[in-house]
């Protein structure tokens, strides 16, 4: 049985690392503490599965508890070395290894504010809500201030004025000292923010019935099974709410839950509010239905280790052997997550572990296989009863059938029903087959089985066999009304009456205790009736039984008595304490807690001191929640000591020694990378290179660090990074007669600076050793040399090609240059193929069998990298070269984020929109499509839809309603398609406009407006420009103007029309009598040829492109006698839609100059006329007309010129709709 037993080891952990957020340039510190009955596990660590060494990288440190520390933690967008997955290793020298749990190392990022707080007022009494939303990794805590003075608050639902989780602060009845100026403050360990101020105004309360108002509204919550799930809701009005809460139909009675059904009781009716929403589970960490146990087994035999999991999601299953993943091979197998090894061999011995990881957390089970080279003796046969008493049973029974050698003792293992532990007792003779089993309670179950020693361990179990102890009618009755109370934090009083049933006089009691916690039981006979217990632990947990015992002894005891001593403060200080100088003015102070046996208590916070070395006095500062303090404004380029006590509800404990750190006289520069180092040199030896350098010249700039890459032929094979105060470094383990390029860099958080290259060729093993190279060695003592791993049992696949056949797909090919030209093996061999992003630090996985393999489930339009490993039976090869291939694009798979919309200053009907580019945009983003409309629900064909080209990130939408709301989407473009629509954002336009009102026929009319007798149509006024959306049928047009307005302009344009014609009869008369004096002194040919001296007139045609052309008579309208020069027209340069406005602005004030000199009215009267059909002749006729009158006017008048883009818009747009006809110009004619 020793022999066996010697070799089963409990090697288990008692303190596994946990995750842990830290800061750039911070102190990481992960704790691990393993034990074993057989020595002292040494233990390391493991980062991403990759063994770490504090000689590669000497910012980590392993310290002597097992703890890792990592200082100056380095992060930047492409380098994050530190941060990953982390696992502790526990190694038992000839035994094997276990690995702890996977612990996840995230460095801080900075904090955002989500909600800035708001000014708010309530009413005297009533409820006010301040909301602070910050995010950030870690969460940070959120503190507030009133008046720029601290408030220390809690999560405390009985207090008046809380702060509630998700960080606002809720004042409930409010008062008049209520009314100051609050902001919130809230940090984590990367960075702190300061929100905006905001006042709370406390208004008097007026009496009257306010309906209710939700301040905050409870929201969906989803929490890990075992954590607690806070839900927010509160809310305002008068008279003040009550608040209940109902889980289905039961009613809550709890202060720390807010509520589901608010209840307001007014006056008459009673509002009742429901609010529905829900508690989501959202995952069950992995948990174990079946475990591995420890195995013994024989070579060459086949064994199968069991392991079943479940969780929410379910997680996934793989073994870990001596703290080394094993790989699926012939035989090595994982069938439903069980672990089959086939043909044992001795080197199979060990610790195995499964281990189940899910995104709700991960976990593992341990068993140890032993092989043995005897054979152990069968079950023990015919286990029966020989005598069963009251108080002992004893058995008997045969040998076992096959002894398999000399049966070297017998032992019987028994335990009570009901109670989860066994007992063993061993027979005195080698040759005994029965057994005495004493010290048993009577009336009580037992379970008896029986195993056999030989040479080589313990045998097969016999059956377990159930017999029950006789009654005892002779010994006392259980007491009666047992009392206990802690009396102090090491002592319990206890009392109790006697029993009912005693059987005679009892002579005394016997009180028994029992550590729960260890099982450890003491006990005492008393005479009396009560007892104090002294020396107990503090604050632990104690059972407690008493026993009346009469002259046949103790009698039967009723359930054990559970109390706990009360709490102390603690006995030890807190461990582990390190400071990290963050910058010039700060230093953070972190610790860990004191020992679990010390604490005595809850810890409630950690009290920590500090001083300033040369002067007087201390400084206290509390910290209740963190295991971090920083603290700030402290003075340049001085020394500091800190130290740390823990907390509890009795007070303080005994402090921590006196740690010290300097602050430094000035803040290096880190916003840059470091410069190239001033100087390499380099010295080569048979199998190693000596290589020394210099600093970066520039002394401002922070190093925190070296990167030296070295090869053959190439600097980039291996990589090793060493301390900034490092000047020398040997690189070992090179081959002979080799050239070697070597790469020196240096780094800080910034990034990496340029590299500064070298190269050597190693000596031949030939060549003498030169004597000075001895001296070089003193050097490197200070700063040891990783030694490389050059015990690699394969070759690691070759030619490792990756091709894109997708934008989820790559396909990865390779050969493998350990198996004949032909790359066909009778062996089964495994690869492994491994591929990640180039700025992750972990990677997936597959393995097959064949020699290449297509990776599917990739994101489009991002670049991974490959890299192949090869597995034959238990041998592995190293992982091979890596090669990089781009997925093709895909359409955008999100919407553009932050779609903005913002009114333009003096510019009512014009808007400005911008958004940012898609999270998701898989691809070089081409384009944009924004679509606007009146109504939200009509499909998106019906939208109005503007393309906006390139990667522009803002639009300007022009001639809008006003008054009118619009809703917005946008959508983005690339070279593989569109992407999906973002959520609508509704914008109202403003109500005011300064533009002119033009009036305008409505659309249909064939005919035109003549000159005197039509009256002003004025619903054209309310009708939308063309491009916009108008209601929807059966709504009411939003009225653009008054009644009065509408008044004054039909006023207006009526005295302008009168005036307009009175002109035109004058100008007429005199253009005729000028006619006939032309006539009589000129020719025909004179007439034409002056017609190139003309200037444009005031005819323009407006048509769909917007052109202006010269308008050309119908010869039938005007005969050739009543022709004058003044009556042609010149071809007038187009003006555009598009152009800018400050050409339109230009031609605005051109345009008012030219009113102002021919003393026209800025009112214009546009005709509409359509040469289509049967009405042309009387177009024809009109258009003479109107030329005659025009060419009349500018013998009196200067000419002037008003585009029609310095008009409103809305006439442009309208006129564009009232073209009919296809095949007829419409033609737009304005009269001044």
């Amino acid at each position: 049985r020793s022999c066996v037993n010697s070799r089963l080891s409990a090697l288990r952990f008692v303190l596994e690392p946990q995750d842990a957020v830290t800061v750039r340039g911070g102190v990481l510190q992960l704790d691990c503490e393993a034990r074993s009955d057989q020595g002292v596990p040494v233990i390391s660590w493991k980062k991403d599965g990759v063994l770490l060494s504090a000689v590669v990288d000497e910012r980590r440190q392993l310290l002597s508890n097992g703890s890792l520390l990592v200082q100056n933690v380095l992060h930047s967008r492409h380098h994050r070395p530190d941060e990953g997955s982390y696992q502790c290793l526990a190694t038992l020298e000839g035994l094997g290894a276990i690995v702890s749990r996977t612990a996840r190392v995230t460095v801080a990022g900075p904090l955002r504010v989500v909600v800035p707080t708001e000014s708010v007022s309530a009413h005297l009494g009533d409820t006010a809500l301040l909301r602070c939303e910050v995010t950030g990794e870690p969460m940070p805590v959120v503190r507030w201030q009133k008046n720029r003075e601290d408030l220390t608050l809690t999560f405390d639902p009985d207090s008046r004025v809380v702060i509630l989780p998700s960080g606002s602060l809720q004042v409930s009845r409010v008062q008049p000292p209520d009314s100051a100026t609050y902001r919130c403050l809230a940090e984590n360990p990367s960075s702190s923010r300061s929100g905006t101020d905001a006042d709370l105004r406390v208004l008097p309360e007026p009496g009257l019935v306010r309906a209710l108002t939700f301040l905050q509204r409870p929201q969906k919550v989803t929490a890990l099974q075992g954590r607690d799930a806070v839900l927010e809701c509160s809310a305002s009005g008068f008279p003040n709410p009550s608040f209940y809460w109902m889980r289905g139909d039961e009613l809550i009675q709890s202060s720390y839950i807010y509520t589901r059904v608010m209840i307001s009781v007014c006056d008459d009716p009673v509002t009742v509010i429901v609010l529905f929403f829900s508690l989501s589970l959202f995952s069950v960490p992995p948990q174990f239905l079946s475990y591995p146990s420890n195995t013994y087994a024989y070579e060459s035999t086949d064994i199968e280790m069991e392991c079943a999991v479940t969780g929410n999601p379910q997680p996934t299953v793989r073994w870990v052997k001596n703290g080394e993943a094993v790989i699926p091979s012939d035989y090595f197998q994982i069938v439903g997550g069980h672990l089959q090894i086939l043909g044992l061999v001795r080197s199979d011995e060990g610790f195995y572990q499964c281990i189940a990881e899910s995104e709700a957390g991960n976990s593992q089970a341990m068993a140890q296989l032993i092989l043995l080279s005897g054979v152990l003796p069968s079950a023990p046969r015919d286990v029966a009863p020989v005598l069963v008493s009251s108080r002992f049973v004893r058995l008997g029974w045969r040998p076992p059938e096959e002894t398999r050698g000399t049966v070297l003792t017998y032992t019987v293992f028994f335990s009570e029903e009901g109670i989860n532990r066994e007992r063993s007792v061993n027979v005195t003779e080698a040759e005994g087959l029965q057994l005495t089993v004493s010290n048993l309670r009577p009336e009580a179950t037992y379970s008896f089985r029986v195993v056999a020693y030989n040479e080589q361990g313990p045998g097969e179990s016999s059956e377990a066999i159930r017999l029950s102890t006789q009654p005892e009618i002779l010994v006392p009755g259980p007491v009666e009304n047992l009392r206990a109370e802690a009396a102090s934090a090491s002592s319990i009083q206890a009392s109790w009456d006697p029993p009912s049933h005693t059987s005679g006089p009892v002579q005394s009691y016997r009180l028994l205790w029992t550590e729960t916690s260890t099982g450890k039981e003491q006990n005492v006979e008393v005479v009396g009736q009560s007892y104090r217990m002294e020396g107990l632990k503090k604050f632990t947990e104690y059972s407690l039984r008493v026993l009346a015992v009469n002259r046949h002894g103790p009698g039967l005891s009723d359930k054990d008595m559970l109390i706990t001593t009360l709490s102390d403060v603690p006995s030890a200080s807190p461990q582990n304490i390190s400071l990290e100088v963050v910058y010039s003015r700060s230093i953070k102070v972190s610790w860990q807690p004191p020992p679990a046996n010390t604490q005595n208590g809850f810890i409630t916070g950690y009290k920590i001191r500090h001083r300033k070395t040369g002067r007087r006095g201390e400084q206290e500062a509390i910290e209740p929640n963190n295991l971090w303090y920083l603290f700030t404004g402290l003075e340049k380029g001085s020394q500091y000591s800190f130290q740390v006590a823990a907390m509890t509800v009795n007070g303080s404990g005994p402090s921590s020694e006196w740690h010290t750190a300097e602050t430094p006289e000035n803040d290096l520069d880190e916003t840059q990378v470091p410069n190239q180092p001033s100087s390499l040199h380099v010295r080569p030896l048979p199998n190693s290179i000596i290589m020394s350098w210099t600093p970066p010249l520039n002394p401002n700039i922070l190093v925190r660090g070296y990167i030296i890459g070295y090869g053959v032929g190439s600097p980039y094979a291996e990589t090793v990074r060493v301390d900034s105060k490092q000047r020398y470094f040997s690189i070992e383990n090179l081959e002979p007669s080799s050239h070697y390029v070597i790469s020196l860099k240096a780094f800080n958080n910034a990034g990496e600076g340029v590299p500064l290259y070298e190269s050597a060729v190693t000596r031949s093993m030939s060549d003498p050793l030169d004597p000075s190279d001895d001296d070089l060695f003193h050097l490197f003592d200070k700063y040891p040399t990783p030694i490389p791993d050059t015990s690699t049992p394969m070759i690691p696949p070759v030619g490792v090609q990756a091709v894109a056949l997708t934008s989820d797909s790559v396909r990865v090919s390779w050969a493998d240059n350990s198996i004949p030209k032909n790359q066909k093996s009778s062996e089964v061999r495994y690869y492994s193929v491994k591929w990640k992003t180039s700025h992750s630090t972990s990677g997936k996985y597959k393995v097959n069998t064949t020699l290449s393999h297509t990776v599917t489930g990739l994101k489009p339009n991002t670049m991974y990298e490959f890299s192949v490993m090869v597995t034959k039976g238990r041998k592995s090869s190293t992982w091979s070269m890596t090669a990089h291939a781009t997925t093709y694009e895909a359409a955008p798979s999100s919407a553009p984020k932050d779609l903005t919309v913002i009114g333009r200053e003096g510019r009512p009907r014009a808007i400005l929109i911008s958004w940012q580019p898609p999270l998701e945009a898989n691809g070089r983003i081409t384009g944009y499509i924004l679509y606007y409309t009146l109504d939200k629900n009509m499909p998106i064909d019906d939208w109005v839809m503007e393309p906006i080209s390139g990667d522009r990130l803002t639009h300007q939408v022009m001639d809008l309603s006003l008054d009118t709301v619009y809703y917005f989407r946008i959508q983005a473009k690339n070279a593989k398609g569109v992407g999906p629509l973002s959520e609508p954002v509704q914008y109202r336009t403003a109500k005011g406009d300064g533009s002119l009102f033009l009036v305008s026929g409505r659309h249909g009319d064939s005919g035109y407006w003549p000159s005197d007798n039509n009256p002003i149509d004025m619903s054209s006024l309310n009708e939308p420009p063309i491009g916009q959306m108008r209601p929807p049928h059966g709504s009411v047009t939003p009225q653009k103007n008054s009644n009065l307005l509408v008044i004054i302009v039909v006023s207006v344009g009526a005295v302008t029309v009168v005036v307009v014609v009175i002109v035109a009869l004058i100008c007429t008369r005199r253009s005729s009598a000028q006619q006939r004096k032309k006539r009589a002194t000129h020719s025909a040919g004179k007439r034409k040829g002056s017609q190139k001296d003309l200037r444009p007139p005031d005819l323009w045609i407006h048509h769909e492109e917007m052109e202006l052309k010269n308008m050309e008579k119908p010869s039938s309208s005007a005969p050739s006698g009543r022709e004058s020069p003044n009556q042609s027209c010149q071809e007038i340069a187009p003006v555009s839609h598009s152009q800018s406005e400050s050409q339109m602005g230009s031609k605005s004030s051109h345009s008012g100059e030219a009113l102002g000199s021919g003393g026209i009215s800025r009112f214009d009267r546009v005709m509409w006329f359509s040469s289509s059909g049967a009405d042309g002749d009387e177009a024809s006729s009109s258009i003479s007309t109107l030329e005659r009158t025009l060419a009349a006017c500018r013998a009196t008048r200067t000419k002037m010129m008003i585009p029609m883009d310095s008009q409103p818009s809305n006439t442009r747009k309208l006129l564009h709709s009232n073209i009919s006809h296809p095949h007829q110009e419409p033609k737009l004619y304005r009269l001044l």
